[in-house]
């Protein structure tokens, strides 16, 4: 992952107030910095190279004219196309980065750029002819976006925290957004626990122009079942889009691992990915919390190299405020720590992994989503036994 942030006009000791933010997402992107800057606008970013690893794909990036400037978070999969077609129309390039494409697809299709990428991203592209921002995020909100305004600077950022860094912004609790945290247990976007921080819809850009914010939703989900399809043309086609899905997303100029846990989710992507390296943690809690030996099992059956971790009960409290320091708000869900111990583990590896995470959301994988059969039969009930 990378990591931007930025704000716009003049403030008091200006190159130190956009390092400051930069410095705050550092762990975002370890392998170098950058930063554009002039009485208009501030753009900071944190690399982690992973599509041409040169120098050369350093960020803040350009396009021909230097009217526009970009910053980037994500990978587009599909960029090589792009790059394509983009070529033909008569645009020049000078990397072989994904972020490049990106930038003049956005020259020349502006909004009409985001529903031709494959991918997971949020970016920020400055225009140094009319001073306009623009903002987007993905179509499932992979990557972070969030912003907010502080004495007419529109300030922006993947976390929060680099939010936090900007002078006279005043941290205060959103209260608005407890309930609803209560409720599901994460707080519901785009509201978030700091007042008047909102985070960037996914399938959402922004424009940031003439000191007005707007957002517009770019693309939705459309569920169309064919119902005369039967079950193995449908196990078939799941497995020629999971198949495809799982080669596009190896696309990468470095080595790529795995997650790996006892779930069907992790299992069938570690089965079709063709990499060497998987990597797996479970507690110390009891066998129930401890997944270990069956990704152990699974590995020597596809012949891949296995890593593992115990947590240990001191490990797993000690490192709960850390965890939170990184996740930016409150989550409800205790995985997010085994989360962040196998994150680290395969760090020592690799730089890029694949996991299952998501296949629950669209495989109907969690217990809630029989919740409405159980409604059903509750509402037979009589109403003064409902209580």
């Amino acid at each position: 992952m990378c990591g931007l942030c930025g704000f716009t006009g003049e403030v008091v000791d200006l190159d130190s107030v956009i390092t400051k933010m930069t410095d705050r997402i550092t762990h975002r992107g370890p392998d170098s910095s950058g930063v554009y800057q002039n009485k208009e606008i501030s753009m900071g970013f944190r690399r982690l190279s992973i599509i041409d690893v040169s120098d050369s794909g350093d960020q803040p990036i350009f396009n021909e004219d230097k009217t526009l400037v970009l910053t980037f978070n994500g990978e587009i999969y599909n960029y090589q196309e792009l790059r394509k077609e983009l070529l033909e129309k008569g645009h020049r390039f000078y990397t072989n980065t994904d972020s490049e494409v990106l930038l003049h697809g956005f020259e020349e299709w502006r909004e009409g750029l985001l529903n031709r990428l494959r991918g997971m991203f949020a970016f920020a592209i400055w225009n140094t002819v009319d001073k306009s921002l623009f903002l987007a995020r993905d179509f499932f909100g992979i990557k972070p976006m969030h912003y907010t305004m502080v004495d007419g600077h529109f300030v922006y950022g993947s976390e929060i925290k680099s939010i936090l860094a900007f002078p006279g912004f005043v941290k205060k609790f959103n209260y608005d957004t407890l309930s609803n945290y209560l409720s599901f247990q994460y707080a519901v976007p785009p509201q978030t626990f700091f007042e008047g921080v909102f985070c960037l819809m996914p399938a959402h850009y922004l424009w940031y122009r003439d000191g007005k914010v707007t957002t517009t939703r770019y693309w939705e989900p459309k569920f169309e079942p064919d119902e005369n399809l039967d079950e193995e043309e449908a196990v078939d086609r799941i497995e020629k889009v999971f198949e495809d899905s799982v080669n596009a997303h190896k696309i990468s100029d470095v080595e790529v691992g795995c997650f790996l846990s006892s779930g069907v989710d992790s299992s069938y992507v570690s089965t079709y990915f063709s990499g060497q390296k998987t990597f797996t943690v479970g507690f110390d809690f009891g066998e129930k919390y401890n997944e270990i030996d069956w990704a152990k099992d699974l590995s020597k059956e596809i012949d891949v190299d296995h890593h593992y971790k115990v947590i240990s009960s001191e490990e797993f409290w000690g490192n709960i405020k850390k965890v939170q320091y990184h996740m930016d708000q409150p989550l409800a869900d205790p995985s997010c720590i085994a989360l962040y111990f196998v994150s680290k583990l395969a760090s020592e590896y690799v730089k890029v992994v694949l996991s299952g995470e998501g296949a629950d959301e669209l495989f109907g994988g969690y217990t809630v989503y029989n919740e409405p059969d159980v409604f059903r039969l509750y509402h037979k009930l009589p109403q003064g036994l409902r209580t």
